[in-house]
Order: structure tokens, then sequence, then C-alpha cells
């Protein structure tokens, strides 16, 4: 499984439009033949703090997802919502893994 962590800072009062347009970009990507899962989290304490846990079957999902229309608009749509840049680390599932473990 490959796995993309994206932390993203969203301006104050944009938050709920941020939600909706996420959720929106996370069920089209459910769909998506690569995709196992697309979660979207809000922080605690910092409400305009968000991470989304996006998994794909390999590399080569995450960039397939990259190019679809629903994520280009998505993309477009919150980029004058956030605070600074969004932060994406991408990584290899250890476990649970391909193999079964």
């Amino acid at each position: 499984m490959y796995v993309a962590c994206v932390t993203v800072f969203v301006k104050p009062g944009k938050e709920k439009e941020f939600i909706e347009a996420t959720v929106e970009n996370a069920r089209n990507t459910r769909l998506e033949h690569d995709n196992v899962r697309f979660d979207v989290l809000q922080s605690e304490q910092s409400p305009g703090q968000f991470f989304l846990y996006e998994v794909y079957k390999n590399p080569n999902g995450l960039k397939a997802h990259q190019q679809t229309e629903h994520y280009l608009a998505w993309r477009q749509k919150v980029a004058d919502w956030m605070a600074q840049p969004r932060q994406g680390v991408r990584h290899f599932s250890i476990f649970p893994g391909d193999d079964g473990w």
C-alpha cells in the first residue's frame, strides 16, 4: 500500500467550506480503482488544521488521482482558503502490509 498524509492549515472562517469541498473530493476519490481509503480529519485543538490520510494500492494510484477532474477542481477551489501551503508526506505501508501481515 502507498499512503499520502497531507496536513492543511485553513484560514479562520473558511473551515466549513474547506470541509464541504474536501469531503466531496474524498467521496469521489473513494470511487477510484486504486484508492483504498481517504480520511478527512480536523484537529480538536486547532479547528483550522486538517489531516488527509489517503491510501492507494500503489504509487501509480496516487499519480492517477492527482490527474482526476475532482482532484484538480478541489485543488483550485481550496487554494485561497489555505493559510500556508499544504504539507504532504508519502509512505509505504508496513502494517498492515500487502503481504497480509
